[in-house]
């Protein structure tokens, strides 16, 4: 393990396990509450406005849409007429097209714009307080992170165009998959939208350690934006141990998602006694909570990768001048 604030160990060992010393990574990170301090600073500097807006635009969005949604029937929607009700949440969307994508067509491009500056010099914040040494560079910073989040928009794309193919699939009553009566087969819906939303989860959690280590690699090793690219397809048995630490925080992911899910509903059963502002606060100190522990390992995802880098960096030269040793007593 390196001393606090290096990013190179002092283990001899050239070639661990990608997750074989996570704990004690973890550990590393809960000594320095400055890393998650910072990562918290940058990424609420940039949600908490982001949701204000969102909230003003909705309330907007929903004064103007609230009488065209009450002809709709969608607030007495009910599974028992799943028909009824397709048709019904059918005609609340076209009513509510237009305005959200009025809106869309610049909150969309300007988040993500702002959410690429506040990555790139929160990330490059995150990684200086870790390793002192590490330089800046904003710029490089800012562009990578925009591309890491237009391959992630690229994703949801991909997701939704599978959940929609689901909906014709199963859910149009003049679709294969309905049965004599007509009836939309939601049971087969809500199977492929599952198989679909973790199918595609799991791809990105796959690929996506191309863009996560390319900003490291243009603060760590000098390079330029396509040269990190490039090098961050080209990292040999570094590449199976970054697949590795983007697998595990994927399950992370997952586990506290579930997590949330169950402590938001652990108050249900008592719903006589909580309910209302009470049952509201609680939901709230849950959210705060889980995207804290989110942040925490996102953390701790930047400080193992840092490590795995300094480790095949300091195999890569000892390998090197095992050979120049070599050439020279053989001569």
């Amino acid at each position: 393990m390196p001393a606090a604030g290096s990013g190179t160990p002092t283990s001899p060992r050239a070639t661990p396990r990608g997750t074989q010393s996570f704990v004690q990574i973890l550990a590393l990170c809960w000594r320095r509450p400055s890393l998650l301090g910072l990562e918290l600073l940058w990424r609420w500097s940039f949600g908490i406005p982001l949701l204000l807006v969102l909230a003003w635009q909705g309330l907007r969005i929903w004064h103007a849409t609230k009488p065209g949604l009450e002809a709709t029937g969608v607030f007495q929607f009910s599974l028992q007429y799943p028909l009824q009700g397709a048709l019904q949440v059918s005609d609340a969307i076209d009513v509510l097209a237009p305005p959200v994508w009025h809106a869309a067509a610049w909150l969309l491009p300007a988040g993500i714009v702002a959410w690429a500056v506040a990555a790139g010099l929160g990330r490059n914040a995150v990684l200086r307080r870790y390793r002192p040494e590490t330089p800046r560079r904003a710029v490089t910073m800012i562009v990578l992170q925009l591309l890491r989040v237009v391959a992630l928009c690229a994703t949801f794309v991909v997701w939704f165009m599978a959940v929609r193919w689901a909906a014709n699939f199963t859910l149009a009553t003049a679709s294969p998959a309905s049965d004599a009566g007509g009836e939309p087969n939601l049971v087969l819906y809500c199977a492929l939208v599952i198989v679909f939303s973790l199918g595609i989860f799991t791809v990105w959690a796959l690929l996506s350690w191309v863009f996560s280590i390319a900003p490291l690699l243009a603060l760590l090793e000098g390079r330029s934006i396509g040269g990190s690219l490039l090098r961050s397809l080209r990292l040999g048995p570094l590449r199976g141990k970054l697949v590795e630490i983007n697998m595990v925080m994927g399950i992370v992911k997952l586990a506290l998602i579930v997590l949330a899910m169950v402590f938001s509903a652990t108050p249900l059963p008592f719903e006589d006694v909580v309910h209302g502002a009470a049952l509201y606060a609680w939901w709230v100190v849950v959210t705060v909570l889980y995207l804290i522990a989110s942040d925490f390992f996102q953390v701790a995802r930047v400080v193992a990768l840092v490590q795995l880098w300094s480790i095949a960096r300091n195999a890569d030269s000892g390998a090197a001048r095992g050979v120049r040793e070599n050439s020279l007593q053989g001569k």
